[in-house]
């Protein structure tokens, strides 16, 4: 199998394999390690309550397919709440432990602000580039502050500034967007409901493979 889209019960999956469909990219939605494992690209997707989905998750024993995936060095992808979940930990609920792949913590956008946001951030909005590691990762082909489409109402925070790939401001807040770090890029956007922007990232994915 080309990519294995992995399956812990969330929303969000489907649209994932029709943008790889699309292109044509062979996929699979899966929760077998095996098949996890031996894919050349995974793709953690997700849409829905953080503390849901780490559960899910473990119960399912996927945490250790995508620690085991990660380690073998090929190619990993986060989307939306795939991207937060690789993290320590999440402010939703108190605070929920995350899978600790890449530190750092996701919070609610009107945490630390004064002034109440409209959540969540729905929509359209600008990504810039924060250095250049964008050049070797699969938006190279994008343009600085080009469009990309968000549902969420929570972002990430890594510990290094290194590995933000790109930043967004939604009203008052500018957050992390995306990731890239060794084998591991993630997005808090969709490039899959990103229209021709989403398309540029997932050719190059494709050429991964």
């Amino acid at each position: 199998m080309e990519i294995s889209i992995i399956n812990y019960g969330m929303n969000n999956l489907y649209s994932v394999q029709n943008a790889c469909n699309n292109i044509g990219i062979n996929s699979i939605i899966t929760d077998d390690h095996e098949v996890i494992l031996n894919s050349k690209i995974a793709i953690l997707p997700g849409v829905g309550a953080f503390r849901e989905a780490i559960q899910n998750i473990k119960n399912k024993n996927l945490d250790k397919s995508i620690y085991d995936f990660i380690s073998t060095g090929k190619p990993f992808f986060g989307v939306c709440l795939g991207m937060q979940l690789l993290f320590d930990e999440s402010a939703e609920f108190g605070s929920t432990q995350g899978l600790g792949i890449i530190k750092g913590k996701v919070s609610r956008f009107d945490s630390n602000v004064k002034k109440k946001l409209i959540v969540p951030h729905v929509g359209w909005n600008k990504v810039s580039f924060n250095n250049n590691n964008y050049k070797n990762s699969v938006m190279k082909n994008n343009l600085n502050k080009e469009f990309m489409y968000f549902v969420h109402s929570y972002y990430v925070t890594p510990q290094s500034k290194d590995i933000e790939l790109t930043s967004t401001t939604y009203q008052d807040t500018t957050y992390c967007s995306s990731i890239i770090t060794e084998n591991v890029t993630a997005f808090q956007f969709h490039p899959e409901k990103s229209g021709n922007n989403g398309i540029k990232i997932f050719n190059e994915i494709k050429k991964l493979l």
